[in-house]
């Protein structure tokens, strides 16, 4: 499954195509709006999210609540574009008064992406560089949920730090209350950190401050043996690794045991075999988080992710004006102090597009009574292995 998107955080909507889903499928609107939901919500979310309530129109590629194997057209209306229609026009001549954006933020893509494209405005730049465009990521990541859903894998995702406040050592398993993480404000399944992450949050924005964290991510149900090792682009790890990193503010991505692996003996790191008549093969441990040798060993996929600060302060940074080239305050958008939760939502769209794929290749794309077809043939040579 591929997608490709369009469209600006304060432009008249975002547009998202999916191609390669199978024929078949259940897909509501409804589906996709609760995904869109999650990435809305998350204490220290700023004024943005008081505008917008994200809701999918299906535009094509489902019939009656079911894909019909064409691509899928999905668009969500900006709200906001109301109050930037002159700003953000697509034709005319631009506004006498229009205030253009020559101070670029620190951390931010404004300046590169100034210098690239030869504008004095930042404002070509940050309105695709903006987080809003992370709608088109969970909408087809919806579509992707969904498939895996049927296929018996779950995607989830909880935070286990926030700035200096991290969750205790014995929530960091496969064991958690995803529930308790639905109904926590900052997605941790412990509701001492959560209050906690909550306390460091208002101080950051007492400061005039932005704060970032960690997510863990947890793929369950997987099959073994999804990937490969032959070439790099085969190698499931280099390609979910990829999506992440595409993600705006991820600074960092750990498989497993992650940096941790490089400081350990091996009796240490790697997760010995077992095998019994019920379970088959099965690992003692899952150090790896799920991978090894560019596949899927048959455990949990467990990925944790570093999130910056979000460059927007409210106290701003020191920076340089692109025409007068004089000193000056980095300009100031309406912003969160802290995304993380939501990073977490739209890290579980962009690990759950690259395991569909995986199916995908392995298993077929065209209609989705062949895929449960050749699932529950691999499931019975296994257990035969």
């Amino acid at each position: 499954m591929h997608y490709v998107s369009a469209g600006e955080s304060h432009g008249r909507a975002l547009t998202v195509i999916v191609e390669g889903v199978p024929a078949g499928l259940e897909l509501t609107a409804d589906y996709i709006n609760y995904e869109l939901a999650r990435r809305q919500r998350g204490y220290g979310r700023g004024g943005r999210m008081s505008i917008e309530t994200d809701r999918v129109e299906i535009l094509s590629g489902v019939r009656f609540g079911r894909t019909i194997g064409s691509p899928i057209a999905l668009q969500v209306i900006n709200k906001d574009w109301t109050n930037w229609s002159d700003r953000m026009a697509t034709d005319g001549e631009a506004p006498q008064d229009l205030v253009r954006e020559q101070t670029p933020r620190p951390g931010h893509a404004d300046l590169s992406g100034s210098f690239r494209n030869g504008t004095h405005d930042c404002r070509d730049i940050l309105e695709r560089a903006s987080a809003r465009e992370t709608v088109c990521r969970v909408a087809a990541g919806a579509i992707a949920k969904a498939l895996l859903q049927d296929m018996g894998v779950s995607v989830h995702s909880f935070v286990s730090r926030i700035g200096s406040i991290e969750l205790p050592l014995e929530f960091a398993d496969a064991n958690i209350d995803w529930e308790a993480v639905e109904n926590s404000p900052v997605r941790c399944p412990d509701q001492a950190t959560t209050e906690a992450m909550k306390l460091e949050i208002d101080r950051a924005l007492q400061a005039g401050e932005s704060l970032g964290g960690w997510v863990v991510l947890i793929a369950q149900g997987l099959l073994p043996g999804l990937g490969g090792y032959a070439t790099p682009r085969e190698r499931l790890a280099s390609r979910i690794g990829e999506a992440l990193f595409s993600i705006p503010a991820v600074k960092g991505v750990e498989f497993g045991l992650g940096f941790d692996a490089a400081i350990l003996p091996g009796s240490l790191v790697h997760d010995e075999i077992a095998f019994e008549k019920e379970r088959g093969f099965h690992r003692l441990s899952n150090n790896a988080g799920g991978l090894e040798g560019g596949m899927t060993n048959g455990e949990s996929i467990e990925i944790t992710l570093a999130m910056k600060p979000i460059p927007t302060l409210m106290t701003p940074l020191s920076t340089v004006d692109l025409v007068t080239h004089e000193m000056r305050q980095a300009s100031k958008e309406r912003s969160d102090v802290c995304a993380v939760p939501a990073c977490g939502v739209v890290a579980e769209s962009e690990l759950a597009l690259v395991l569909t794929e995986a199916y995908r290749l392995r298993f077929g794309d065209g209609c989705l009574q062949d895929i449960r077809a050749n699932i529950e043939a691999y499931r019975a040579r296994l257990a035969r292995f």
